[in-house]
């Protein structure tokens, strides 16, 4: 594993200590009854944790990537759908605005994100664009101070519990991918609903769904960056973004390894536990190689 500093031990620390006594209580529940962690969340965002990366100066922790990582990974491992809420908050949304928005949006929107004052979302993909996600239908067409926003976004990552929507939208429909523009869109706005939550094999603590605007207003000044600029945005984005996915993937895997070890201990067959027979000790040292081999992939990727 990549030798990490006192700060970032530190950092993986915390974030464990805090999975263990705020997440684990009620974690299977919550999933069951795919319950948002609403009160959790808001304990993540006086830790920090909803702006890991965001300098200081705008209400983050101005911590670098490689404790971005270990912190999905540890509410990962415990609790999946809090690393999600937490990865995007952070990689697709507060990253954006970071990166690319200009200092009132900063100030406005990126405080109270980074401080989980706020809770953002992403939305790119639409019912006939997923990966083809420069196929997109819907159009945001200039109109005095305003930007009138029409279409459907699909499987939206807190889009139910988000505040705060980065939505990408075609403003010039002649333009193909270049034609594409990023705005933040506040759920207060009118002309902004939300679709039913999707009911999901796993992860179901966040919630996923459609969201619809029809007529929504948007004020110029919530444009991110200047038209056109969108798809770049969202594809320079999305590549940071999956260091945190794969955080999440560790941090799961990680716990499938000590609920089998821990279940190797405790059956027995034969008279003496699973865990003794040689076939299945294999296994799991194969299991804990391979968990710390991507680990250190994803350290040295999240430096890179």
């Amino acid at each position: 594993m990549r030798f990490l500093s006192e700060e970032q031990e530190l950092v993986r620390n915390t974030a464990r200590k805090f999975a263990e006594k705020h997440l684990k209580p009620g974690v299977i529940k919550r999933d069951e009854n795919a319950e948002f962690p609403s009160e959790q969340v808001k304990m993540m965002g006086e830790l920090g944790f909803m702006g890991i990366m965001v300098p200081e100066k705008w209400n983050g922790a101005g911590m670098d990537t490689i404790s971005y990582t270990l912190i999905i990974e540890e509410l990962s491992r415990v609790d999946a759908s809090a690393g999600v809420i937490v990865s995007v908050n952070n990689s697709l949304v507060c990253q954006i605005i970071a990166n690319y928005g200009n200092d009132w949006q900063k100030e406005t929107y990126l405080k109270k994100l980074a401080s989980g004052q706020l809770l953002g979302a992403f939305s790119l993909s639409e019912p006939q664009s997923g990966s083809d996600a420069s196929n997109m239908h819907t159009v945001a067409e200039k109109s005095g101070q305003y930007y009138i926003l029409n279409g459907t976004k699909n499987w939206v990552t807190s889009g139910i519990n988000s505040d705060v929507v980065i939505v990408m939208a075609l403003t010039d429909k002649s333009a193909g991918y270049n034609g594409i523009s990023t705005f933040i869109v506040p759920k207060d706005l009118d002309g902004f609903s939300v679709g039913k939550k999707e009911d999901k094999l796993g992860i179901r603590g966040s919630d996923t769904c459609e969201l619809y605007f029809d007529n929504c207003h948007i004020p110029i000044k919530n444009l991110i960056d200047k038209e056109g600029q969108g798809f770049r945005i969202a594809l320079t984005t999305l590549d940071g973004g999956r260091i945190g996915i794969a955080a999440q993937a560790l941090g799961i895997a990680q716990a499938a390894l000590d609920k089998s070890v821990q279940y190797a201990k405790e059956r027995k067959q034969f008279g003496k536990t699973i865990g003794s027979f040689g076939a299945l000790q294999e296994k799991i040292a194969l299991m804990g190689t391979n968990v710390e081999a991507s680990r250190l992939l994803i350290q040295k990727a999240a430096v890179l």
